[in-house]
Order: C-alpha cells, then sequence, then structure tokens
C-alpha cells in the first residue's frame, strides 16, 4: 500500500518532553511507519500508510494532551436532491488528504468539513464538490435580505410555466382517449399535427422548466454515480425521445406502437418540480428556531462615547463599552449593570415569565427585554461569545450532525439508485422478450415507472428533517442538544444518573428549619442572625439570608469570635450568644437532652442541626440544608414512569445522600464519589450493560459527563456550561430531563416513521411499476401516476417531521408561581 505524508500543527508543546511524548503516541497508531515532531515549528511530519485516517491521528495527539490545529468550515452546496447526493459529495471529500470530517445536510443544503489547514485548501475542497457534480457557493457571496427566498421563487417560477405547458399537453393527450374531445381534434387537425403540437409545448417544460435536472443528472452520470436527479432525467428523456422518433420516423415502429408519450415527460417534469417547491417551503419551516433565534438579536446599540449615547451597529460594539438601554428596548450583549434599575423579561433564557430585577452588578444577557427603568451597563461579551449567539451556533451544530441512523441510510442510499438503474434495464429486457403485443411500448412503459417511483427522495430527508425540527423544538422548551446524534441516543437510554449537589439540589445551603426553645421565635432569630452576619462561613450566609427573608432589622454586634470546628460566640443588643454544633454546647456545658430527638430527625432529613443560646440558656435549634430543587421529586418520577432506572451520583457521605434519595424516589444510590472518580462510576454501570445518561453540573462533572453515553448539563442563564455535555438545559430544572427524553422518543419514532414510508413505500411500488400484477389484473403503473407518487412520498416525510413542531411537554418545565419560592428562602417554622 502506497505510503502518505501528513503534517499537523500542534499547540500545547514546550519542551523535548512534549516532543517525545506526541512521537509516541503518534507511533502506536496502526499504519504510522514514522512520525517527527519539530518543536520549533509546532508541526509533526507523519509518514502513514494509505489506509490509516487523520481524525485516528488527532485523537492520538489529543489523548497525548495536545491540542492539533483543525479547521471547521461550512459551505452551501446547490444541486443536492436526495441521500445518494448526500453520500457522492461525502465520498469525494472523504478522499481529499487531511481532510477529517466531511458530513452533509441534504435540509439546509450545507456541508460542514474539518480539515488540516497545512494539508488541504479551500479551492481543493470547492473543486472537489464541483467533481462530484454540485455547485459550492463562495463564503463571501452576497446574503440575500431577511425574507428575500431567491430558491423558492425560481422554483416558483418554474413550476407556474411548466404547468402553463403541461396543461394543454394534458388537455390534447386526453383527446386519443374521449371519443367526443377526439372528433373535434380530428376535425381541427390530423392526429400527428397534435403530436407536432405536444412536441412543441413539451420542449420547454423539459429543457427550460425542467433543466435543473438535466445539469446534475449529467454530471452524476459523467462521474458514475447516478441519483435521483439521472433518474427523472432518463425516465422523462425515455418518453421524450420515444414520442419524436414516434413522430418523425413511425414506421421505425411495429405496428400500433408509435405513439407518443410528450404528455408523460411534461407531467413528470411539472409534478416533480412542483414536490420540489413543497420540499423547499417545508424545509424552511424546520428551520423556525433559528430564525426565532436571530430575530432576538438586536441591530444596533446606544454606546456611550465622548460623554454622549450614540446609535451604532451592533458590530461596532467592543467588551468594555459602556452602553444605555432605555425602557421596551432589548438588550444588545452580555454585560454588567453599572447604574440604574429595571426589571428584564429573560423568557428566552429562563423560561420564567416573571420579569427579573437589575440594578447594579447585575449581569445581564443579549436579546432579553428591558422593561420600565434605563439602564447602564458594561459590555463583556458580544459578537458570537454572546450567550445567544452560542445558543444559535450550539442548535446549528446539533441540526448539521448526523445521528447513527441517517449514516446507514446514506450508506444504502449510495447503491440504491445503481440498483434501481439496473432493475429497470431488467424489466424492460423482460418486457421486450416475454411481453405482450406492443412489447416495446409495455417494455417503455415499466421502465419509465421504475425509474421515476425509486427516485430516493424521500429518503435524504427522513432523517435531518426530523433532526431540524426536534433540536429546533428542543430549543424554544430551553433544551438545546450540542448534537444532533443526542436526540437519537438519548431515546435509547435505560438509566439516567444524577449528581446531587447543583442539580438535585439548589447548590447552596438554605436555613430550612428555626425551632424556638425559649423565647419569642422573631427576636431570638434576629439575635442569632446578626451574631452570623459577622461569619462568612456558607451555614451563616444562609441563616442571615433566611432572616432577611423575614424582613427582620438586625441589632449591632459588640463582640464577636469564633472558634473553627464549634462555633462563634458574640454580644448582641446586651445579650451573650453562642452558636454552634452539639459538641460547642457540651463544651459550654449547656444541656440538649429535651432537643436529641428532634436533631436525630433533622439530621435523617439530610440537615444540619445546629444550637443557639442566649445568656448561657438553650435558645432554639436550627436546621440548614441543600434543599431539592423544585420540581425534582416530579421529575425522578416521571423518568421512572418512562421506564428508566434513575439513580444518584455525590460525594456526600451515605447517611445524607440516602436521606436525599429517600425524599426524591430514588433507590440506587452511589455516595462518597470523589470528582475523580465518578467517571469510573458510569463506566462501572455501562460495564453493566447500561446506557447511561448522566446529569451533573456541566463543570466538576465534566468527566462524568463526557464518559457517558449522553451527557448532560444542568445550567441558568449566563452560568451555563455550554461546552460541557452533549444536551444543556437552559432552566436548571430537573422536568427539563424529562422533556427531552420525551422529545428524543417522539423525535426517534418520527425518523423511524419516515424510514419505513420511504423505504416501505420504494420496496412496494418497485414490483407494482415493473408490472408484476399486470398478468392478474391486466393494469399497469402510468408513468404520470408513479411521479406523483414519488413527489407525494416525499411531502408525507416532511410533513410527518413538522409534526414534532406540535411536541407538547409533558412536564412542566419552571415551577408555577406561588407562594413556594419566598418559603424556599426564607424558613420553615414549627
Amino acid at each position: 500500500m502506497m505510503a502518505e505524508n501528513v503534517d499537523i500543527e500542534i499547540r500545547g508543546m514546550s519542551c523535548a518532553s512534549c516532543v517525545g511524548r506526541v512521537e509516541r503516541a503518534l507511533g502506536q497508531q496502526p499504519g504510522v511507519i514514522d512520525a517527527r515532531v519539530n518543536l520549533a515549528t509546532q508541526k509533526a511530519a507523519i509518514q502513514v500508510e494509505g489506509g490509516t485516517t487523520t481524525a485516528s491521528l488527532l485523537d492520538a495527539i489529543e489523548t497525548a494532551g495536545y491540542q492539533p490545529v483543525v479547521e471547521s468550515l461550512e459551505i452551501s452546496v446547490t444541486g443536492m436532491s436526495c441521500g445518494s447526493c448526500v453520500s457522492r459529495i461525502e465520498r469525494a471529500l472523504g478522499k481529499l488528504p487531511g481532510l477529517v470530517e466531511a458530513s452533509v445536510n441534504l435540509t439546509t443544503q450545507k456541508v460542514f468539513v474539518r480539515f488540516l489547514p497545512g494539508a488541504v485548501s479551500l479551492p481543493r475542497i470547492h473543486h472537489a464538490i464541483r467533481e462530484a457534480g454540485y455547485e459550492p457557493q463562495e463564503a463571501d457571496a452576497p446574503q440575500q435580505p431577511d425574507g428575500v427566498d431567491e430558491e423558492g421563487t425560481r422554483l416558483r417560477h418554474r413550476v407556474v410555466l411548466a404547468a402553463v405547458f403541461t396543461i394543454p399537453v394534458v388537455i390534447i393527450a386526453m383527446g386519443k382517449m374521449i371519443p367526443a374531445l377526439e372528433a373535434l381534434f380530428s376535425s381541427l387537425m390530423p392526429h400527428r399535427g397534435w403530436m407536432g403540437v405536444e412536441w412543441l409545448l413539451t420542449t420547454p417544460v423539459l429543457f427550460y422548466a425542467g433543466a435543473r435536472f438535466y445539469r446534475a443528472g449529467y454530471a452524476e452520470l459523467r462521474h458514475a454515480n447516478p441519483g435521483m436527479n439521472s433518474l427523472v432525467m432518463i425516465g422523462s428523456s425515455a418518453a421524450y425521445f420515444y414520442s419524436v422518433v414516434a413522430l418523425l420516423f413511425p414506421g421505425f415502429f411495429p405496428a400500433g406502437t408509435a405513439e407518443s408519450y410528450f404528455e408523460a415527460a411534461a407531467v413528470i417534469v411539472t409534478l416533480i418540480l412542483l414536490g420540489r417547491y413543497f420540499e423547499h417551503i417545508a424545509k424552511g419551516r424546520t428551520s423556525e428556531a433559528i430564525k426565532k433565534l436571530l430575530q432576538l438579536q438586536a441591530k444596533t446599540a446606544r454606546v456611550i462615547r465622548d460623554g454622549e449615547a450614540v446609535e451604532v451597529p451592533i458590530e461596532a460594539v467592543v467588551p468594555g463599552d459602556r452602553l444605555v438601554v432605555r425602557p421596551g428596548e432589548r438588550i444588545p450583549v452580555d454585560g454588567v449593570v453599572e447604574a440604574g434599575h429595571s426589571y428584564v423579561d429573560e423568557s428566552m433564557i429562563s423560561g420564567e415569565p416573571v420579569p427579573v430585577a437589575k440594578q447594579q452588578d447585575a449581569e445581564v444577557v443579549g436579546g432579553t427585554i428591558n422593561k420600565n427603568g434605563a439602564l447602564t451597563f458594561r459590555a463583556t461579551r458580544v459578537g458570537a461569545d454572546t450567550l445567544l449567539s452560542q445558543i444559535i451556533k450550539m442548535v446549528e451544530s446539533a441540526q448539521a450532525e448526523k445521528p447513527p441512523i441517517q449514516q446507514l441510510a446514506d450508506k444504502i442510499a449510495g447503491v440504491f439508485v445503481p440498483v434501481v438503474i439496473a432493475i429497470a434495464l431488467i424489466t424492460f429486457g423482460a418486457w421486450l422478450a416475454f411481453g405482450p403485443t406492443p412489447a416495446l411500448s409495455f417494455a417503455f412503459v415499466t421502465t419509465v415507472s421504475v425509474l421515476l417511483i425509486a427516485c430516493p427522495c424521500a429518503m435524504g430527508l427522513a432523517t435531518p428533517t426530523a433532526i431540524m425540527v426536534g433540536t429546533g423544538k428542543g430549543a424554544e422548551m430551553g433544551v438545546l442538544f450540542r448534537r444532533g446524534a443526542a436526540l437519537e441516543t438519548l431515546a435509547k437510554m435505560d438509566t439516567v444518573v444524577l449528581d446531587k449537589t447543583g442539580t438535585l439540589t439548589r447548590g447552596r445551603p438554605e436555613l430550612t428549619d428555626f425551632e424556638v426553645i425559649e423565647g419569642h421565635e422573631s427576636e431570638v432569630l434576629r439575635l442569632v442572625a446578626a451574631a452570623e452576619a459577622q461569619s462568612e462561613h456558607p451555614i451563616a450566609e444562609a441563616i442571615v439570608r433566611g432572616a432577611r427573608a423575614r424582613g427582620l432589622e438586625l441589632p449591632t454586634v459588640s463582640h464577636f469570635g469564633a472558634e473553627p470546628g464549634y462555633g462563634i460566640e458574640a454580644d448582641v443588643a446586651g445579650h451573650r450568644l453562642h452558636i454552634g454544633a452539639d459538641r460547642y454546647m457540651s463544651r459550654l456545658g449547656i444541656e440538649l437532652e429535651q432537643t436529641e430527638e428532634r436533631a436525630k430527625a433533622l439530621a435523617e432529613d439530610a440537615k444540619s442541626p445546629l444550637y443557639a443560646a442566649v445568656d448561657g440558656r438553650p435558645a432554639a435549634i436550627i436546621a440548614v440544608a441543600d434543599p431539592l430543587k423544585a420540581g425534582s421529586a416530579e421529575a425522578i418520577a416521571a423518568l421512572k414512569g418512562q421506564g428508566l432506572e434513575v439513580a444518584m451520583l455525590t460525594g456526600d457521605n451515605h447517611a445524607t445522600a440516602e436521606a436525599i434519595a429517600r425524599q426524591v424516589g430514588i433507590q440506587r444510590v452511589l455516595a462518597e464519589v470523589l470528582p475523580d472518580q465518578k467517571a469510573t462510576e458510569i463506566r462501572r454501570l455501562q460495564s453493566e450493560g447500561k446506557r447511561v445518561a448522566f446529569v451533573g453540573d456541566g463543570i466538576n462533572d465534566a468527566p462524568a459527563l463526557a464518559q457517558a453515553d449522553v451527557g448532560i448539563a444542568i445550567g441558568t442563564g449566563t452560568d451555563i456550561a455550554i461546552e460541557a455535555g452533549d444536551v444543556v438545559l437552559m432552566r436548571g430544572d430537573l422536568r427539563g430531563i424529562v422533556n427531552a427524553t420525551a422529545l428524543s422518543k417522539r423525535t426517534h419514532r418520527t425518523i423511524i416513521g419516515n424510514f419505513v414510508w420511504a423505504y416501505g413505500y420504494n420496496l412496494a411500488l418497485i414490483p407494482v411499476a415493473a408490472g408484476v400484477f399486470y398478468p392478474l389484473v391486466g393494469v399497469l403503473l402510468n408513468p404520470m401516476l408513479a411521479a406523483a407518487a414519488m413527489s407525494i412520498s416525499s411531502v408525507f416525510v416532511l410533513s410527518n417531521s413538522l409534526r414534532l413542531r406540535r411536541f407538547t411537554p409533558k412536564a412542566g418545565d419552571v415551577a408555577p408561581n406561588t407562594g413556594e419560592s419566598a418559603q424556599q428562602e426564607g424558613v420553615h417554622s414549627a
């Protein structure tokens, strides 16, 4: 096998040890003959056998701990129409040296490529696409203004023109079959004269309105890669040229077979053009989510320049600029408030309909709407770095990626068309050899019908349209699929593992119980909170938040001291306070017998009991805990209702973990697991044959998120960990997992339904088109009906995918606005 040279630029190398590490990693890859790394140029020169993939070399470099330089590019391509087109372009690009990945999305008419910048150039990629028979669009080609659909307009014009010429052809053809019309037409012109009129009318339909089929079909055949356009071109041309010869040289044919099929050729092209037009409209609807997100982006911003607010294009804003947003305006970029007070509608991020108060130091997100006050803020993220831009990029990336089922479909489509052409030739030969008189006419009709009925449009559209609508619907629900494949993979999960802190729970301590032993509740809480306000401990902060949530004014503290591991002491409003654990009270000689049972009960509920003593006497028992998020128990019940096993993974001790698990109904608990061991636990579950989805906060759970079959990152607002998981829940509500799994299952069912229809339709109707039932019922499928049926198949697949837009979440993503939130931020008084 011939050796090839591959050069890869690498980032992160700093010494000879790095060089050795990379060379060893590359040398261990199968097919690598030699690998030499130059520290000065930061490049690796690798000699490989022809079968070694560039992707395997990149994986080896990344495993060694370094970053290979790979460029990503998205190229718009015209002329694609079916799954065969997809596989043809991917095969052509796959032959390029230095190409890492090539993925074609039929629905968006785009090609996504990843390549080594030094090994292959953009012009070479464009050339490969052209050689495959398609036309790449230059990156700097002028963009159409919003609302302008040039391709849709062009298709509509072609359909109208084709229909105007085809309708008279059909009327003339009907004159041959209806006695009353035949007599009328015969009185006006001889039969052969009418055939000439049909010829004149059909010619512009095929070679002007249907020119796209001939251009693309010729390119497909020239490269020995026949596709749908080839089928349309061969079928319609066969009908057209057969009719031309029958008109000009009738004696060439057996008696009674010199008939015209001009109407079949014209109707075939017109119907397929109409189907393409309907497909184009439906494809536009599948991209609705992206369009809605793009509409959220502001076009201009009011930036303070030289002390005055100046309106500038959004592209002119840079990090550090100070911006002014007036009431009712859309916030243009992400930033931090410096002055002003207002309420901002952040429903596009959180799904929460109630506007959020914003004042100094609060974060604002580009695309949200300022409601009733002016704000001055400093830009922190602009352009592609804003949260909204990252969301748009994520949705686009998910829509472009292929799930495994689509990769299989593309391989099938790559061989399907040649097989269909072979079946058509066999059909022609069989009817010509064994068919009744006139055998040539029967052979012609059945062959054209086979070619047309088998067009694999529906197969090529089955997956990408469902993925586009599904990911778009997910974005509306606050469920972002970073990878399109996650939609399919999530549907196959049987086990969901949840991190505890920040996922099941709120992620910060809160005051849950304050039970007074002696004294008035509000007065004791005022004293305790005043003392704790001097401490920076998270538990102290929780107690202070609880007191302030009740509107209590905190008195002045004249003395404060802390004993690490025990508690604090303070003089507050003339009282001496001691607050801490039971061991602190025992050390001070304060008796706690009457509270032991209550403290034990609190501990069993995963709450941390503390005690407060005022002037040497026990005054209150305090419980602080990381409470469950609203909807957690409901979400767990819903997941179990879907037939999923639910487990919890946490670093907490077994007692606390079991207490939380009991509250939400989880039976399997993996406790006292360190962060670096979480991925190991996921692997252990996978070794048991389980397909695991892991749900975590997306930062400290990154190894486990990467190890799981599907990683689901939980986040809220600007704290979202965009790069952590395959799926990101924007709203931080576990009920989003229920909706994500339900949506993935619905999308998967839709894809399966599309394929069952597309393949089943072709497999069932090809024999019908070939005429296998003619001996039984004496009827053949007319080529016009075959063309109509093919178009209807594609429209059915698109319509079935668009039904996902009506998907209704089973679980509410956001807790209702009741007194619950205030209760969670305050205290539960016994």
